[in-house]
């Protein structure tokens, strides 16, 4: 259930005062204000939108320095920057730094991008595994993997999807050509680079399904619709796509044609 707007940043600034008064008598002003601050960006994690998530994140150092409650040698105000940096790495900035799939936004894609049990099906970039949770509702019988710069986040996607493989790395060095499937959620300037690398690496047949933003230089095979007006893009790689669909039976009829 999603909190209404700004009851999460409360809850999140209220947690780190908490634990900043209780780790400072024992540990020291730096300790305190680093495991406080580190609250304060994981509860970010579960923001909706940027703007929200800065809020959330950066609510308690601020607040911090704007009630003077604490006297700090000047190298400790770097401890709150390492927390942010840790959880959203400056080269993750140039994809998609945490764009969450939005529950129920891949229903149906089983059915216009059809896979055989055990097939391999890769979340390039997985952040907390919203996508991996999408994934493992259409496809249960196939094998998944995720992978995630951020190794924060690829900790908390692991101990939330214990029946996927998670890890850390960089999903442009990373080789596609052993998925049936690449799921991605970047943002449009990827997609280009995405488009390369689909076709230059993944087998004939595969798919190449990307949430809200179109692959250019593909043609889509089918859409599902109903995602901020845009819907998730499904393409059949190395094979002549059709016109994109719009989720109804001609688009289903077109990807299964292609089988």
């Amino acid at each position: 259930m999603r909190l209404p707007w700004p009851l999460p940043a409360l809850l999140a600034w209220g947690a780190a005062w908490a634990l900043y008064l209780v780790l400072q008598p024992h540990g020291g002003a730096p300790a305190a204000l680093l495991g406080a601050t580190g609250v304060g960006v994981l509860a970010s994690l579960w923001g909706q939108g940027w703007w929200r998530r800065l809020w959330i994140a950066l609510g308690f150092p601020l607040s911090l320095v704007l009630t003077g409650a604490a006297t700090l040698p000047a190298w400790a105000w770097l401890l709150p920057l390492a927390v942010l940096l840790l959880v959203y790495p400056l080269n993750a900035w140039r994809d998609a730094p945490l764009f969450p799939t939005p529950r129920g936004a891949l229903r149906g894609l089983d059915a216009l991008a059809p896979l055989p049990p055990g097939a391999a099906v890769l979340d390039a970039g997985c952040g907390l595994g919203d996508g991996l949770l999408a994934l493992r509702t259409a496809y249960p019988l196939a094998r998944l993997r995720g992978l995630e710069w951020s190794w924060p986040l690829a900790l908390l996607c692991r101990l939330r999807c214990p029946w996927a493989e998670v890890r850390r790395g960089d999903i442009w060095a990373a080789g596609w050509g052993a998925y049936q499937m690449v799921y991605l959620f970047q943002r449009p300037e990827s997609m280009a680079r995405a488009a390369a690398k689909a076709q230059a690496e993944m087998a004939p047949g595969s798919w190449l399904v990307s949430l809200a933003f179109e692959v250019p230089g593909l043609a889509a095979c089918a859409q599902l619709p109903g995602f901020a007006g845009q819907g998730v893009w499904i393409y059949r790689l190395g094979r002549v796509g059709t016109e994109p669909a719009d989720g109804t039976t001609k688009g289903a009829t077109a990807a299964r044609a292609t089988l």
